[in-house]
């Protein structure tokens, strides 16, 4: 039977994955994949998984998400991501596998398809890789990840413990109805990763997609009721939000709200507007931000993390914290995007942050 650390980690992916569907990615299965010829095949189904062929091997994705716009000049974008629920920081190797992993991806790069069609063109994407991490980062590993381009989500700070309390509650609630069951009756994992993803997309409204098809059998009613409790929570307003934001710098960050329906219906009246950008006085180790809007700054409130090498640099020297801190809004935080799935359209917010100075 799946231990229950593998289980927390299991159910944080399915967790990752709806969050990557709200900010606009649209999660793949193998069905993605329209190639008929095994041959040619990129997307795999798994017993842990979904694989994508690389030049030189098949690559597990815990999950893969693919943008829906194409960005111009560019190819489709793809999304690779790896969750971590552990008590430990994620080290390099972690960071390091995910560099390997879309180099290889990446690198698979025919552009035709040989055999009865030759002149048949070959869909191509560019691969990105993302780990989010309830325990925070290494500094060796945060270093490597910002040379290249790997995506770090630090979900260890204080915003985010309602988050991992939820996914630890069910998790153990799951593992003790497991254990209860004859080894007969068991449900293998990927049934209750798909139920969950299942609840969490029909609770969105979104009957769409599926892990591993659209025939996974029914989970026994002790089982599939922690899990329920997990998609009923996340879409609720009971549990901190949580939405992705892409800053002008190679990391991403995850803005954690205690509404995050206040943001969205502030964000749609205000696609573009310019908001406060400040570091909270707390005592925790980690330094946290906060965002509001600069027109009506009771509207929303939202709170960030910035990866700890920045964070060390704005620190390394007492007497310029506050001119470092500056110079990070100005140049690295001065515009946040953050793109949104309402309905069957994704909207685009883009957060500008502006020196008082300049705003009159």
């Amino acid at each position: 039977m799946v231990q229950e650390r593998v289980l927390r980690g299991y159910l944080l992916e399915e967790v990752v994955a709806w969050l990557l569907r709200s900010s606009g990615y649209e999660l793949l299965s193998a069905a993605d994949d329209k190639e008929t010829n095994p041959v040619h095949r990129v997307l795999e189904p798994r017993p842990s998984g979904l694989a994508v062929r690389g030049r030189g091997a098949w690559h597990q994705a815990d999950a893969l998400g693919e943008f829906r716009y194409v960005p111009p000049f560019s190819l489709p974008v793809r999304l690779f991501v790896e969750a971590k629920f552990t008590g430990r920081n994620v080290k390099l190797p972690t960071v390091r596998n995910g560099h390997g992993v879309v180099h290889d991806v990446n690198e698979n790069v025919v552009t035709s398809v040989h055999g009865t069609d030759p002149s048949r063109p070959r869909p191509r994407y560019h691969y990105s890789y993302a780990v989010f991490s309830t325990a925070g980062f290494s500094r060796d590993a945060q270093e490597y990840a910002l040379a290249h381009q790997i995506s770090l989500v630090d979900l260890s700070m204080p915003d985010f413990a309602e988050l991992r309390d939820l996914v630890a509650t069910q998790a153990q609630r799951v593992h003790q109805a497991l254990d209860a069951l004859p080894p007969a009756a068991r449900p293998r994992v990927y049934g209750v990763r798909s139920h969950l993803r299942r609840r969490l997309l029909q609770v969105a409204g979104d009957n769409g997609y599926f892990l591993y098809g659209d025939e996974t059998p029914a989970l026994p009613p002790d089982v599939a009721r922690p899990l329920d409790e997990i998609a009923e929570r996340l879409t609720s307003r009971r549990t901190p939000g949580l939405v992705l934001a892409f800053p002008s710098a190679p990391f991403v960050l995850g803005l954690a709200s205690e509404n995050l329906h206040a943001f969205v219906d502030h964000a749609r009246r205000h696609p573009t507007h310019t908001v406060h950008l400040r570091r909270l006085p707390r005592t925790a180790s980690h330094p946290v931000w906060q965002i509001r809007p600069a027109g009506d700054p009771d509207a929303y409130a939202m709170t960030f993390s910035l990866p700890e090498q920045v964070e060390s640099w704005i620190r390394a020297q007492e007497e310029t914290v506050n001119d470092r801190a500056r110079w990070i809004k100005r140049h690295v935080l001065s515009t946040m995007t953050v793109y949104w799935l309402d309905g069957d359209h994704t909207l685009t917010f883009q957060l500008r942050y502006t020196p008082a100075a300049l705003r009159g």
